[in-house]
């Protein structure tokens, strides 16, 4: 047994290098991940790389293809895939039979494109306002609620012959750094993981999920080190996932070029960790050099029964498991993507999240006799879980469609000073601005101040997190999109001109504000 049957592999480019399509006919693996800055350009590149990766399976059964269409934020199957809002915008809609509606039509893409296993649902808890690499990637910061969405959207992906995956095991949305970039510590012990974290991961145990994906995070109370990994900790995974919560699935890491974890020559300790932990599958990134380097280690930490055979050979099961359930189900066709059905339901989503925040002095309906000002920042990749900077500008459009006369000032991110003072200019000649922020920090704050400051009407609309009113809380109408996503800015404008009310309600609340479940019908 080699070590390569361990491995997630990834690769650059939009074509099947012939080392990867080798690796999987004679070396054992069976994972591979798309990432959509590297290997995606179009459905039907994405539908012809999928098949020539499958054709080199030995088996005949599917590889497990993998890819992030989280949807929203996190869109890993780029662009001709429908534009679903995404989680949070789920939460403030609160219906599981939409979320299990929207995970059938995902799924039903995914497989059309041959990619069989999504690196969803996220089911960590929105407990943090101020973590950096969740936001609205979270259905909610109520358990409970985030229990029932997951659950339901992994039914959904199952009616479509799609493998979910729940992330980032034991739960990571107290976390105040991004593990991206260094190991968040998460203060909490058994109880508060039992009443919150761990609410969401049972449900989608129950639910049927096909595998975990275990985050990179110190967790002491039940690692008991503060610089120990969950991903490499024989408590969290073998312990806590498989003996307590009772999984036999698949397990998978988070990816190992994260710098939550140590990088280099030294990296093969760490994946032999993992695996003697009870996971079953390492994802790596598009780095040729790394990879080799995980290869050989392995090959020889096998060799050496630092790997007990035993072990590889239940890892071994699961997988193939995995993939007779996949084969299971037929391959839609094509034209499933971005399907007419598929955009009303991605509509339906929108114009049911939309939420009204506050509106005092009430200034909506938007009825202006003459020019209307959109502001917003240029769409940016926060965090490196995020595909928004493929994303047009899209407000200023969207309000075109009720209104002629629209001015538009899109800014950096955060905006500079001079960006700040020619929206001010501008406001001061338009009769109301509509003005979109996006994770706001100080820099959108002043910009938004300064906007009220002219004494137009002013509309603030949070595009992503439901928080960045408490950014600058002496706006009188606000708003919340959950997404920057064309059907997301539809329904926005729509319920600016009162075609349609606003319908959604906090799935997290604003700390000191409002509660989780608060929106103003209008």
């Amino acid at each position: 047994m080699r070590g390569d049957s361990y491995l997630i592999t990834s690769f650059e480019g939009t074509e099947a290098p012939a080392d990867v399509l080798r690796s999987i006919s004679e070396d054992g693996v069976v994972a591979v991940t798309l990432f959509p800055h590297t290997n995606v350009e179009s459905a039907e590149q994405v539908a012809a790389l999928t098949a020539k990766l499958h054709s080199a399976s030995p088996d005949g059964l599917p590889l497990l293809v993998a890819a992030d269409q989280e949807t929203g934020q996190l869109t890993g199957l780029g662009s001709d895939t429908t534009q679903f809002p995404g989680a949070m915008a789920l939460g403030a809609v609160g219906d599981p039979d939409l979320a299990r509606r929207v995970g059938e039509a995902v799924g039903t893409e995914m497989r059309a494109l041959g990619v069989t296993v999504n690196y969803a649902p996220v089911c960590d808890v929105a407990t943090n306002p101020d973590n950096p690499s969740l936001g609205i990637r979270a259905f909610s910061d109520d358990p409970g609620l985030v229990a029932e969405l997951a659950a339901a959207t992994i039914h959904g992906l199952k009616a479509a012959g799609v493998a979910s995956t729940a992330k980032h095991f034991p739960g990571k949305g107290e976390a105040v750094v991004d593990p991206h970039h260094e190991l968040p510590l998460l203060d909490l012990d058994r109880d508060r993981l039992d009443s919150v974290e761990l609410v969401p991961f049972r449900a989608a145990i129950s639910a049927g999920v096909s595998a975990f994906m275990i985050g990179h995070y110190a967790l002491p109370s039940l690692t008991g080190s503060d610089d120990l990994p969950t991903s490499l900790s024989e408590a969290a995974v073998n312990g806590l996932l498989r003996r307590e919560l009772g999984f036999d699935g698949v397990v998978m890491t988070d990816a190992l070029d994260m710098k939550a974890l140590p990088q280099g020559v030294g990296q093969i300790v760490d994946a032999v960790a993992a695996i003697r932990a009870g996971v079953d599958l390492l994802l790596t990134t598009p780095d040729s050099e790394a990879q080799q380097r995980l290869r050989t280690g392995l090959d020889l930490a096998v060799a050496r029964r630092l790997i007990e055979p035993d072990a590889t050979r239940r890892s071994r099961e699961r997988v193939a498991r995995l993939r007779r359930w996949l084969a299971g189900f037929r391959r839609p066709g094509i034209e499933a993507v971005g399907s007419a059905a598929h955009r009303a339901l991605a509509a339906e989503v929108a114009r049911r999240s939309v939420t009204l925040v506050r509106d005092d002095p009430p200034i909506l309906p938007l009825r202006p006799a003459g020019r209307l000002l959109a502001v917003m920042p240029r769409p940016a990749d926060l965090t490196p879980a995020d595909t928004s900077s493929v994303v047009p500008p899209l407000l200023a459009t969207a309000l075109r469609r009720h209104h002629p006369d629209v001015a538009e000032i899109v800014t950096g991110h955060p905006p500079s000073r001079q960006d700040i003072a020619a929206a001010a200019d501008a406001a001061a000649s338009a009769d109301a601005v509509v003005v979109g922020t996006i994770t706001a920090g100080d820099e959108q704050a002043a910009l938004v101040e300064a906007l009220l400051a002219t004494g137009r009407p002013v509309v603030t609309v949070a595009l992503r997190t439901p928080f960045d009113l408490a950014a600058y809380p002496g706006a009188g109408t606000h708003l919340c999109t959950y997404s920057i996503l064309g059907p997301s800015m539809d329904a926005l404008a729509d319920v600016l001109f009162g075609v349609e009310p606003a319908r959604g309600t906090l799935p997290a609340a604003i700390p000191g504000l409002y509660p989780r479940g608060h929106g103003v019908t209008r």
